[in-house]
């Protein structure tokens, strides 16, 4: 059970009565005599980490994060506490997350959709079932899609409205902005779409310029830009206008791209990789 306690300390030198014990989740509950409720809960991982997001409002900015064990907790940037999400999470491994100001969405290796509400850090409802395990995940306005190995499954207002099949490739990640959705796959290209009004994907473009496998692609947030990182470690900067090359000198990464990020003004981004280096660009 996740509340046995499996450690206790008596802290020295205190003149509060404290007591800190450890429980099989991982939480510290701060307890002091006379009280039968826990002051402040301090709680967080006990499994590696494999997925982060960020959300924001005008009051505060939060981080979700998922372990290993399919745990999701967000933090307070402000204050550094962090609690894990409550309601039914994920049964394993989270994969990617995706976030707005309202929602944040998870998904992982139980083939699952997360959606919790960032304003209480609750899980909403029953957990859509995805078309078979995910790839990456993005959402765009109401929409969200999620990368599988089947191809996009697609939800509006957090309903699943189906799955789109994506012929002969396997999807490899996947971003959106507006109506367009564009899906890296394993034969090395990133696929451009169009999101019609009946929900189908119509092809726009086709991105040949990446010699590795598609691993991170992410839009600038007013969407001109897109950020294409493979599986050698380069970076290639699309104009979304007319789809031409604005950069292809992002290339000190030794190893494979995991996620690229925009900072707000679309000027700058940040990605990580498997070679342990973060790279500002």
């Amino acid at each position: 059970m996740p509340n046995h306690q499996v450690g206790v300390v008596w802290p020295a030198g205190r003149s509060d009565g404290l007591i800190i014990s450890l429980n099989l989740a991982g939480d510290l509950n701060y307890l002091v005599q006379g009280s039968q409720k826990p002051t402040k809960i301090v709680q967080g991982h006990n499994k590696s980490i494999t997925a982060l997001g960020s959300s924001s409002d005008v009051k505060s900015q939060t981080l979700w994060t998922g372990s290993f064990d399919g745990r999701v907790c967000s933090w307070d940037v402000g204050t550094g506490i962090g609690n894990a999400v409550e309601g039914q999470s994920h049964s394993n491994q989270v994969t990617a997350f995706q976030t707005t100001q309202e929602r944040a969405y998870s998904v992982g290796w139980d083939d699952t959709l997360r959606i919790a509400d960032a304003s209480v850090k609750t899980f909403l409802g029953d957990a859509p079932k995805l078309s078979s395990q995910p790839k990456g995940i993005a959402t765009s306005g109401s929409r969200t899609y999620v990368a599988t190995a089947s191809g996009v499954d697609f939800f509006s207002n957090d309903q699943a409205d189906g799955t789109i099949p994506i012929p002969k490739f396997t999807p490899t990640s996947i971003a959106a902005s507006g109506s367009l959705v564009v899906v890296g796959r394993d034969d090395n290209v990133v696929h451009v779409y169009k999101v019609d009004g009946s929900k189908q994907l119509s092809p726009v473009e086709e991105l040949k310029k990446s010699t590795a496998q598609i691993t991170a692609l992410t839009f600038s947030p007013d969407g001109s830009l897109l950020a294409v990182g493979n599986s050698s470690g380069k970076i290639v900067v699309y104009d979304t206008s007319s789809w031409e090359v604005k950069t292809d000198r992002w290339s000190a990464h030794t190893a494979r791209v995991t996620s690229i990020a925009w900072n707000e003004e679309g000027t700058h981004a940040t990605s990580g990789s498997l070679d342990t280096n973060v790279f500002v660009w």
